[in-house]
């Protein structure tokens, strides 16, 4: 598992050349590395769209759950499982982190389902996010951001065979 910031396997390019393959128009900028949403915050004031948080989850059974999330949200994550139907979430470690979705820490991000070609990880999406006509997302490295549209992303998801699973955390019971 390389470190999390040494990107010179170049991760990004078969995820671009994946959405080139499918027609999917992006805007990407490079800036410094940032590892947290709080490191994100210069980068955000300048782009359009709804900003990511993701997390990468399993839960007891094994479950694998990569949560696609606004920035500025509350997750309650504690409430999450019931709206999965399945047990409570915890996060995962960098080696599982890497074997199924071929990132390292920060670096997490919607479109490392890219990795996940043994369909192993559930995706899910956060209302509030899906509300954007624009999103952006790390391109599998955290010093880079691709701005995609909604519908574009979608599409993305479904060619690398994920469905995504939307889910209103406002309607979550904090506990």
């Amino acid at each position: 598992m390389p470190a999390p910031d040494d990107f010179s396997r170049a991760p990004e390019t078969p995820l671009f050349a994946l959405l080139d393959q499918l027609g999917i128009r992006t805007s990407t900028i490079t800036h410094e590395k940032v590892f947290t949403v709080a490191e994100s915050q210069n980068v955000k004031a300048h782009l359009p769209g709804g900003h990511t948080k993701n997390l990468f989850m399993k839960d007891k059974s094994g479950q694998l759950v990569l949560v696609c999330a606004l920035g500025s949200s509350t997750l309650p994550l504690n409430q999450l499982h019931r709206a999965l139907g399945c047990q409570r979430l915890s996060f995962t470690d960098a080696p599982l982190l890497w074997d199924a979705l071929g990132v390292t820490p920060g670096s997490v991000t919607g479109f490392a389902v890219l990795n996940d070609t043994a369909g192993r990880v559930r995706l899910v999406a956060e209302d509030a996010l899906l509300a954007h006509d624009i999103l952006n997302f790390h391109p599998l490295r955290c010093d880079m951001t691709t701005s995609i549209s909604r519908a574009d992303f979608l599409g993305f998801a479904a060619a690398t065979g994920h469905t995504v699973t939307p889910v209103d955390f406002t309607k979550l019971g904090a506990s």
